[in-house]
């Protein structure tokens, strides 16, 4: 299996960098999203972790189609911003470069943000796609009831955060001698991602209806929401909101149909069990594992999870998410669909273990 990789890797090599003395690259990939050190959400948290992942194991990364490339990597198909090209340039670099391969990275749909453009826009993005990985088992289904063809090569891989940072080494315990400390943190202030949750919840506490209960929400919220007992935090990212989520004991997130937000991943990495609506979309599928959910009765969740903490904390310590198996995961895939080459309508399914 190796000596087959390696001769189709070989094969696909260009002769400048044997004949400058250089090393040759394993492939060269180009990704349609440039990584930033600011706060940005959970698709940059991706791309940061898989740029260095794939260039620490001999890739060449690119986040532009202006060189050859082997593997183009399609994160979000709207070219503004910190996206670098989309899917019309794909489908014109693939017309000229034969055996270049497309995967489409699908973290998005319309029920995330209450939206009507985003499944269209992603199912014809999806034309230039040689396979396609989503976030979770939900949002796959989800587009495949929708547009998305199953019998076509996908995989699903659930999100992780960089364990070098959201890990629960120096954590806080609940032991009971210190009020149960809850934490969200959202980068975005849309109210889908559970305002009235934690407006609820906040109300709860400043009523005496949750005592010796706290709530932290760090980031951004609707400009309407008057908190009346919840610590607030500006928007903050990387090591310091690592610290911020491991003075916690418990995350709350009351996100609707999100498609696999990193959110409460971070938290969890952090050894925080967590408390999750039942319509969270792709959550649920983590949620399950680490915690306790509710969809009109959050106040009994925050209790039973208080008082499971113990065996719920000592279940995500167990086998938490991790970064380092979402990287394994997808170069896994990228192996793969480089090996096969391009296809204008592959069969079957990538798996990504």
């Amino acid at each position: 299996m190796l000596r087959s990789l390696r001769r189709a890797f070989e094969r696909r090599q260009p002769t400048v960098a044997a004949a400058s003395g250089l090393p040759s690259p394993v492939a060269r990939v180009a990704i349609n999203m440039r990584p930033t050190e600011t706060p940005w959400g959970g698709g940059n948290q991706w791309v940061c972790q898989i740029t260095r992942y794939f260039a620490a194991r001999g890739y060449r990364i690119a986040f532009d189609l202006e060189d050859d490339v082997d593997l183009i990597v399609m994160v979000d198909p709207r070219v503004e911003g910190r996206v670098t090209f989309g899917p019309e340039e794909i489908e014109a670099y693939k017309r000229t470069h034969a055996s270049a391969v497309c995967l489409h990275r699908v973290n998005e749909c319309d029920a995330r943000k209450a939206t009507t453009f985003m499944d269209d826009l992603l199912a014809r993005a999806n034309a230039v796609a040689d396979v396609t990985v989503f976030v979770s088992a939900w949002l796959r289904d989800y587009h495949a009831s929708r547009w998305f063809d199953a019998t076509r090569a996908h995989a699903v891989v659930l999100n992780g955060a960089d364990p070098a940072v959201f890990h629960p080494l120096g954590g806080s315990v609940f032991t009971g001698e210190t009020p149960f400390r809850l934490v969200t943190h959202h980068w975005s202030d849309n109210r889908m991602k559970g305002f009235d949750v934690y407006e609820a919840v906040d109300g709860l506490i400043a009523d005496g209806r949750l005592p010796d209960t706290e709530l932290w929400v760090v980031g951004r919220w609707p400009r309407d929401i008057r908190w009346k007992a919840a610590h607030t935090v500006d928007p903050t990212h990387g090591p310091e909101l690592a610290s911020l989520l491991r003075r916690c004991h418990a995350y709350l997130t009351a996100s609707r149909h999100d498609p696999g937000p990193m959110h409460p991943v971070e938290g969890i990495q952090c050894g925080l069990p967590l408390i999750y609506h039942q319509d969270g979309g792709g959550i649920v599928e983590i949620g399950q594992r680490y915690g306790v959910g509710f969809r009109d009765d959050v106040r009994a969740a925050i209790q039973e999870t208080r008082e499971r903490y113990a065996e719920l904390r000592a279940r995500v310590l167990a086998d938490s998410p991790s970064g380092d198996q979402m990287c394994v995961d997808y170069g896994r895939i990228v192996q793969r669909v480089l090996v096969a080459g391009p296809s204008p309508r592959p069969q079957g399914a990538v798996r990504s273990r």
